[in-house]
């Protein structure tokens, strides 16, 4: 397992308490440090099943500060890959690879705790 997350997030310290105490193994990626690349974010997405918007960090500051909420509407899915792997904090968090699985922000406390 891979856990991206930041390690000043309170949900990414929640979870990453959580499989501790459950003594689950994993990898942890900072996500300011080692952003997702454009195929990354992809590839997740189309593993995740999920709409685009959740890969986005929309409480994020940098997110309001460049206007996303609407300027990513008016963009191709390519154009948001790019965008979103141009920095870490624009991706949401925490983000948990599993084999084939992968698990946005609130769906993975869901994941650990089951």
């Amino acid at each position: 397992m891979i856990l991206l997350c930041y390690r000043k997030c309170r949900t990414c310290k929640s979870v990453q308490k959580e499989m501790d105490e459950k003594g689950l193994e994993y990898e942890v990626r900072e996500i300011d440090l080692d952003n997702p690349s454009a195929e990354e974010l992809q590839r997740w997405h189309e593993m995740s099943g999920l709409p685009l918007s959740r890969f986005y960090n929309s409480s994020g500051m940098k997110y309001r500060e460049l206007g996303l909420a609407a300027k990513r509407k008016l963009i191709s899915e390519e154009e948001q890959y790019e965008l979103l792997a141009t920095d870490g904090m624009l991706v949401k968090r925490p983000i948990l690879l599993v084999e084939d699985r992968v698990y946005v922000g609130p769906d993975v406390k869901k994941y650990v705790e089951a």
